[in-house]
């Protein structure tokens, strides 16, 4: 079973960093010479593309805040429905007693709201699959290749590899002031870490809340943790290395800087009130997410870019 490996990067707030190999590219050591006229026209197409996916970022970002909150609120709703109906014949009605079939009645619209806000979670946690996958792919495109050969007249630049000798980072040169590429790509991997983390614990309780039912016997074709929640979630997850090459399955969630945790085999379809608020408070608190780290890393990014990535 493969888990994720976490990987952490301390990168001080200061626009100089302290690894020397940071403020003096010449510690990396050049794999092969580069033109000096392919070095000129490399850095400012390397500064525009690396600009361009570091703002990607952050768009992807302020989206997992939306699509998150928007889980909070349809994962509520579906809670507060589906107590409603499980308690529903243990209230008292009052004058509405009189009224035939009153409880029956509000009970199928309590399912019908369950189910609408059931779907609207999913969509939520797809919608956070495909950010996790946007930002993973943006760490895959801050390279800058050149096109073609460097004797071409016209020297351009893209985000494949032509050439097995191109490693898209003109031999470990400082892009903008201090740092190569690789190290661009360190902190955008120390963010996204966070967020797939937070993902793959945000997928345990959507399997819990989407399994929950007032039925006293559990569906037979019930979820569990090895199962896809939407057609196609399995490649999405092996997009960001949350799905087991060996197993085809989900990987173990854990939190961040421990181990992996035995998934729940079979889920609770009846839990109480209390455990279900500690499921909605989780899902709010993104244990996973530094939230002073991620700030921090776009404002140091942003220094060395001379942007603004808030």
């Amino acid at each position: 079973m493969e888990t994720l490996d976490s990987t952490q990067t301390q990168t001080p707030s200061s626009s100089k960093p302290a690894d020397p190999s940071l403020q003096n590219p010449s510690f990396t050591s050049p794999r092969q010479a580069t033109p000096q006229s392919v070095t000129r026209l490399w850095r400012p197409a390397a500064q525009r593309n690396l600009r361009n996916q570091w703002s990607k970022l952050a768009s992807y970002r302020k989206q997992w805040v939306s699509s998150s909150f928007s889980g909070r609120s349809h994962a509520t709703s579906l809670v507060n429905a589906y107590l409603s109906q499980r308690y529903m014949h243990a209230m008292e009605l009052g004058v509405l007693s009189d009224m035939p079939d009153i409880q029956k009645k509000a009970c199928l619209k309590l399912l019908k709201q369950q189910e609408l806000h059931r779907s609207k979670l999913l969509s939520s946690y797809k919608d956070m699959v495909a950010i996790v996958t946007h930002m993973i792919n943006t760490i895959r495109s801050m390279r800058c290749y050149l096109k073609g050969t460097s004797s071409s007249p016209l020297v351009q630049f893209s985000s494949c590899s032509e050439h097995e000798n191109d490693t898209g980072d003109c031999g470990g040169i400082s892009v903008f002031a201090f740092w190569p590429i690789s190290s661009f790509e360190k902190l955008a991997q120390e963010l996204v870490q966070m967020f797939t983390l937070e993902l793959n614990l945000k997928r345990v309780l959507v399997v819990e809340l989407l399994s929950i039912s007032c039925e006293e016997v559990p569906p037979v074709n019930g979820l569990c943790w090895s199962m896809e929640l939407y057609g196609g979630e399995f490649d999405d997850l092996s997009i960001c290395n949350l799905c087991s090459k060996e197993t085809c399955e989900p990987v173990l969630p854990r939190l961040k800087g421990q181990k992996s945790v035995n998934p729940v085999v079979q889920c609770n379809h009846q839990p109480d009130h209390e455990v279900l608020q500690v499921y909605l408070t989780t899902w709010l608190a993104e244990v996973n997410v530094d939230t002073y780290r991620v700030d921090e890393i776009f404002s140091v990014v942003g220094e060395e870019m001379h942007v603004n990535l808030s």
